[in-house]
């Protein structure tokens, strides 16, 4: 699968967190620790960065999916490929799981005398080749649930995937918490899952790009 913009590197983190990649560095306004403590704070800028992030990858997938004929949702480059239907359907499942992973972080409440909280740099990669293909069973063996069956119809996928990104939105615009010491089973915390969400979709819209500039695909 192919990776859009800059592709996540996860060290010495739980599989679940190994599954992604790819966009932006973090901005400028981004603060990782407060430097006058060891305690990490969410800032208004870390709200702003994954929220434009957020908006941007639900706004491309739209862009990208709109009007397309049933042909074009089930084209594949080749048998052993995903057709955009199936991109689309894996980014539901994956967005489903990093839900969930947030909610639980959230309701198991905060640790802010956890020390071993790991950077945001580590949850980006600044090697920009895009070419290199990963395989969704190497990050969730032995089970495949990450592999989609393409048995919704595209325009459903699209529906249930704005869905959930319009809830994730919602919570980052009004979230009052400091989210950054809510931890995934002490790997990520949830800002940094969610630079892996949005990055995990740029990543796939460069697939779903590449599908469609295929010689083969219907006009």
């Amino acid at each position: 699968m192919i990776t859009a913009h800059k592709t996540i590197k996860i060290k010495a983190i739980p599989i679940l967190f190994v599954f992604v990649v790819g966009l932006l560095s973090p901005s400028k306004g981004q603060t990782k620790t407060d430097q006058s403590s060891t305690v990490p704070v969410w800032t208004e800028a870390d709200r702003k960065y994954l929220l434009d992030n957020l908006i941007r990858s639900k706004q491309e997938i739209i862009d990208e999916t709109k009007n397309l004929t049933k042909e074009q949702w089930n084209f594949k480059e080749s048998p052993d490929r995903w057709s955009i239907n199936q991109i689309v359907e894996h980014i539901c499942l994956w967005e489903l799981i990093q839900m969930n992973e947030v909610s639980t972080a959230l309701q198991t409440g905060p640790f802010p005398d956890f020390t071993h909280y790991l950077p945001d740099s580590i949850f980006l990669d600044s090697d920009p080749n895009v070419s290199k293909k990963k395989v969704t069973t190497d990050f969730t063996k032995p089970f495949t649930y990450g592999v989609p069956l393409g048995n919704n119809e595209g325009k459903n996928n699209i529906i249930w995937l704005t869905t959930m990104q319009n809830e994730s939105i919602e919570f980052l615009k009004n979230e009052t918490r400091n989210i950054r010491i809510h931890y995934i089973c002490f790997g990520p915390n949830i800002h940094q899952r969610y630079m892996m969400v949005f990055q995990h979709i740029f990543r796939h819209l460069q697939q779903i790009r590449k599908v469609k500039a295929h010689p083969n695909y219907p006009k």
